[in-house]
């Protein structure tokens, strides 16, 4: 090649934009891991939303979410190759699973604008026993989600029993059986940082995509698609409470009970209208509603219990607690009303024996580190959870049945909550948080005999 060819061809390199380098899963982990790092940082680090596994993140983790983002990146990729292969015709069955690593690195929509769910096709993992675990408790999910969001219900059919659970971003529906997501859509709770937990009624599963300002919204998701089912706008009285914690329930008729400022607003789900509004002497923080849909109890202020007779909407009484902070995550049994008041270690789950909070029992007190242990009534039982102790209690007089110790791992607590029974299988679940050995997810538990009556 003489002189003038060199040149040429010099110039033409220069000109020509060489093919670009295949992008490694190494590399898009180590640039996640990088663009974390520069936001820990900066002047402020990013604010941590309370949820299960959102604690105990710092600095010291940087070499450990690069190892995890290179497993994270690497199922994505599969997951891509997956459902590539997998738009041919195939049909996703109650055993499949949504591929985990998608909700870590998916942009979450906003809740406004419900998008169609995905499904998907991965291995099923098999159940893993927690360490120390009590009561028989294996690990069968392992998605970080948010506390005291699981839920049960008999949505779809061959489905009967299916737990719906917030992950972060995302509504999942997860087959009890074997712990694998099985459809996801994404979903963003409008009230992050306070209790927020589905609501099923019938084939539907109702959540609130909008809670501030002049107005309150409901939507509902097919139980067993996850499909968007419609959408119900509900006008505020005054202001929504700055406190919301448990603020969407059901009646045995199958309507909708949601706090909306100074009133309770009542939805049919059928016809997605609003069909009454019961006024209230405050913002109301939270309700419940009695297991024979005849009485509603809500809380208000700091706090005050209100229950009403729910044929004529009258009150029939009110009792107040000094507890120095609002009341909420009320739940009604035969007996009365249980909730919580406080937060962390000055938290405290209560009983009110009919309703009236100057007979008012503490059953459980103080968790700490951030977690919430808020009362579940489910398969015929209250169940409290925390970072202590898991306990099931008589509804009917508040007393404990059972109760065992929550183990610690390394010094640090493990936590167990939001207990629910599935209808059908009455097998028993709960969301399981270990930072110490990084396990998160739906654990199975094997409560005691006591715990049935």
């Amino acid at each position: 090649m003489n002189t003038e060819e060199r040149q040429l061809a010099e110039m033409l390199h220069r000109v020509t934009p060489e093919p670009p380098r295949r992008v490694t899963v190494e590399d898009v982990a180590f640039r996640l891991v990088g663009e974390a790092g520069q936001a820990r940082g900066g002047d402020r680090e990013p604010r941590l939303r309370r949820g299960l596994g959102s604690l105990g993140r710092g600095r010291g983790w940087a070499p450990a979410l690069a190892a995890a983002a290179v497993v994270v990146v690497a199922g994505a990729s599969a997951g891509i190759a997956t459902a590539m292969s997998s738009r041919h015709g195939h049909t996703t069955s109650p055993g499949d699973v949504m591929t985990p690593s998608s909700a870590s690195v998916s942009t979450p929509a906003t809740s406004a604008a419900p998008s169609q769910p995905s499904t998907s096709t991965e291995p099923t993992w098999p159940p893993e026993p927690i360490a120390s675990g009590m009561w028989g408790a294996e690990l069968i999910n392992r998605q970080s989600f948010t506390q005291a969001s699981l839920a049960a219900g008999t949505a779809g059919g061959s489905l009967y029993g299916s737990l719906y659970a917030f992950a972060p971003g995302y509504l999942d529906r997860i087959n009890p059986v074997t712990g694998n997501v099985v459809t996801q859509v994404s979903y963003t709770s409008p009230i992050p940082g306070f209790p927020n937990r589905p609501v099923v009624t019938g084939n539907t599963v109702w959540v609130l995509s909008s809670y501030s300002g002049s107005s309150v919204v409901l939507t509902g998701y097919n139980g067993k698609t996850l499909a968007p089912a419609g959408t119900v706008t509900v006008p505020v009285s005054g202001q929504v409470s700055s406190a919301p914690q448990g603020v969407l329930a059901s009646g045995q008729d199958g309507d909708l009970y949601v706090a909306a400022g100074s009133a309770v607003a009542v939805v049919n789900p059928q016809t997605h209208q609003v069909i009454k509004r019961i006024t209230i002497p405050g913002q109301v923080n939270s309700l419940a509603i009695a297991p024979g849909g005849e009485k509603l109890a809500v809380a208000i202020g700091a706090f005050r219990l209100i229950a009403y007779e729910l044929v004529t909407d009258t009150q029939i009484s009110s009792s107040s607690l000094n507890s120095g902070g609002p009341g909420g995550n009320l739940i009604a049994t035969s007996g009365g009303i249980w909730g919580t008041v406080g937060v962390g270690m000055t938290e405290r789950v209560w009983f009110a024996p009919n309703a009236n909070l100057s007979n008012v029992v503490m059953v459980s007190q103080g968790v700490g580190a951030g977690l919430d242990s808020v009362p579940t009534f489910s398969g015929g039982a209250v169940w409290i959870g925390g970072s202590q102790r898991l306990a099931c209690a008589d509804p009917a007089t508040g007393q404990v049945l059972a109760s065992t110790a929550i183990p610690t791992d390394k010094g640090i607590v493990e936590y167990f909550g939001s207990v629910t029974v599935a209808s059908g299988s009455g097998r028993t679940y709960a969301l399981y948080q270990n930072q110490a050995a990084q396990q998160f997810g739906v654990a199975t538990l094997t409560p005691s005999g006591a715990c049935w009556g």
